[in-house]
């Protein structure tokens, strides 16, 4: 195919030179047209990469901030209501994740003692949103309302703020699970890091400033062979990001106390289980998987070691976390100005009695009425540690924390309530 400066202005007048000249000279033309046309295509390339809006590019960590609709007079009236205050010793308390597992049932208890709750959630995708709606629908009826968003939404929080002077934030909003890490690890930036940062942001200029209670985890012990886990144990060698993360929240929890005053006391949850459960926990999908007579895998430990799990019922959870309420001291800071030293808190809460996963099986057999298919396998490398087992001497003495149900009682309930809500594979609220 001949090229447009070869062809002749007026055809039939024209001689094609043969020289060797003149074919060298319209080579290197061809060349350094070729070169300058792919030398704009990459830098178009590079113009793209680094200056296109990073809120058009698609990553599906980052869900769209701007899909949630808040705002408006009937809102509002919305939000005051559920964060109304109807006792005379009651706080006000903002709810993060109040969908979630955890979320709910604190959210729940807040309300029977006449506290003021506003719950807030993203409903994301992590399991099935379908019980984060259920759970929804159960706070709604308890006079709970959920705003639908998002804790990187600066605008939202401080919107929240100004139409709510909360004094407590109970913050759960997270993204959990050790092993979805190695698929999506930017979710839990994202969320446990960037999340937390943005909310601090909001709380150290709200003015009250409000006392922060915060989710962290046992996970943060990581590789430590010291048992039981003690708050004044080494934390610097976590063996999953998840883990990562909620250490680095500990760590910027501490720098928001010292710079701006905020009174924060996070909480170290152990295996937390219980109706309404997280279906990416153990004993949630064995007994899926026991009802519908599929083999489970049961995690074995170096040289056949035992894997055991604090276990912690939800109600149990629950009184500490209501207890960290109670105990918070306000925080010392206005305006983002801190004032004075302000509280520092961090807390096992747990069950003190590690069970083999062997054992959680052999429960859930007795209550289902159905023999598991057994899978032993070696636990793989995917952030999981062997053992877990509080120290809660600390959580018993500040908090009056004391954990009363054990796992065969706390699996009943379990039972009863799964068998309950998935009736034949149909969801029925229970």
């Amino acid at each position: 195919m001949k090229h447009l400066d070869e062809t002749p202005s007026t055809p039939g007048k024209f001689k094609m030179d043969k020289s060797p000249y003149f074919l060298h000279r319209t080579r290197w033309q061809s060349s350094v047209a070729k070169l300058a046309f792919w030398s704009l295509v990459f830098v178009g390339f590079i113009f793209i990469f680094f200056y296109r809006s990073p809120s058009s590019l698609p990553d599906p960590s980052r869900r769209s901030l701007r899909t949630y609709s808040w705002g408006g007079p009937a809102w509002e009236k919305r939000v005051r209501s559920s964060a109304h205050v109807r006792t005379r010793r009651g706080v006000s308390v903002l709810v993060t994740g109040a969908a979630g597992f955890v979320g709910t049932h604190v959210s729940a208890a807040l309300k029977r003692r006449g506290d003021g709750v506003l719950g807030l959630d993203n409903f994301n995708d992590y399991y099935d949103p379908s019980l984060k709606r259920a759970r929804q629908a159960l706070l709604e009826r308890s006079g709970v309302f959920v705003v639908e968003g998002d804790i990187n939404d600066a605008a939202l929080l401080k919107k929240l703020f100004e139409v709510v002077p909360f004094t407590h934030v109970m913050h759960l909003a997270a993204q959990a699970g050790v092993r979805y890490a190695m698929e999506n690890p930017s979710s839990y930036v994202h969320s446990n890091i960037a999340g937390f940062v943005n909310l601090l942001e909001v709380c150290k200029s709200a003015n009250p400033q409000p006392a922060i209670v915060w989710a962290s985890s046992s996970s943060v012990y990581g590789l430590n062979t010291k048992v039981p886990f003690s708050e004044k144990d080494r934390t610097d060698q976590p063996a999953s990001l998840y883990a990562a993360t909620k250490k680095a929240g500990e760590e910027i929890a501490h720098t928001y106390n010292h710079i701006y005053g905020l009174s924060l006391t996070g909480l170290r949850f152990f295996t937390v289980y219980g109706p309404w459960g997280r279906p990416d926990m153990a004993y949630f999908f064995f007994t899926r998987d026991i009802l519908k007579g599929k083999a489970i895998s049961v995690f074995q430990g170096a040289n056949h070691g035992t894997v055991a799990r604090d276990f912690t019922y939800i109600d149990d959870i629950v009184k500490g976390c209501l207890g960290a309420l109670d105990t918070a001291e306000k925080s010392t800071g206005s305006g983002g100005k801190k004032r004075g030293a302000a509280q520092l808190r961090v807390f096992n809460l747990g069950n003190t009695s590690p069970v083999p996963v062997t054992d959680l099986v052999t429960i859930l057999e007795r209550l289902l009425k159905v023999k598991a298919k057994r899978n032993i396998v070696k636990m793989p490398r995917n952030g999981d540690v062997p053992f877990t087992h509080a120290n809660i001497s600390s959580a018993q003495r500040e908090l009056g924390y004391k954990p009363t149900t054990d796992l065969q009682t706390g699996l009943k309930k379990f039972a009863r309530w799964y068998l309950g809500y998935y009736n034949g594979g149909k969801k029925a609220a229970s």
